[in-house]
């Protein structure tokens, strides 16, 4: 069983065939940083399973960019609005880091049901998923502070502090490079 069976089959509580029936449907691509996956304005056809590197969500946003989120090694990554429902995209997904990625595309995952008979009850499950990891940020950014933000991506994720850079943490966490620095200098002394 491959890893990426592996996590399908966790993630979606799939049983071996599932899992293998699934992952016939991605293929193994690779990214060089600074390709993209997805682009502002394009169409996403694309969701990606990071097997290795890092993508990066972001908007071009008032001159300045908006990291919107950081797919690792393990998460799926794809402009859900766009690959759902065939809209334009709004945000871009680049590569931070060389990649390897396991992509399906739209038509393939639409066709999941057809050898999948409970995926109409997972895709739910995913899709849930999905939406509550979106309301938990929303309440992070309404309800902690800076300080609280910080400390929650740097207990969940630590690994992320030595491999991206910290401007796109910041942005990621609604904050200037400069407060993620004095935040940092805290908490180490």
């Amino acid at each position: 069983m491959t890893e990426l069976q592996q996590y399908i089959g966790a993630y979606f509580d799939f049983d071996k065939l599932a899992a293998e029936k699934v992952s016939e449907k991605f293929n193994t691509v690779y990214l060089k940083k600074g390709d993209y996956l997805c682009q502002t304005d394009s169409h996403c056809t694309k969701m990606g399973f990071v097997q290795s590197g890092a993508l990066r969500m972001y908007v071009n946003e008032d001159n300045s960019e908006v990291t919107q989120w950081i797919s690792t090694k393990g998460e799926f990554a794809t402009e859900l609005s766009s690959f759902m429902f065939y809209t334009p995209a709004r945000w871009n997904i680049q590569a931070i880091s060389d990649c390897e990625i396991h992509i399906i595309s739209r038509d393939s995952y639409n066709r999941i049901g057809d050898d999948v008979k409970e995926w109409p009850e997972l895709e739910r499950l995913f899709l849930a998923k999905c939406f509550v990891t979106l309301e938990n940020r929303v309440y992070s950014f309404l309800s902690k502070s800076a300080e609280e933000r910080y400390q929650e991506l740097f207990d969940s994720k630590k690994e992320l502090f030595n491999e991206i850079p910290l401007q796109y943490l910041a942005s990621m966490l609604g904050m200037s490079p400069e407060t993620m620095s004095r935040i940092w200098k805290k908490t180490i002394s």
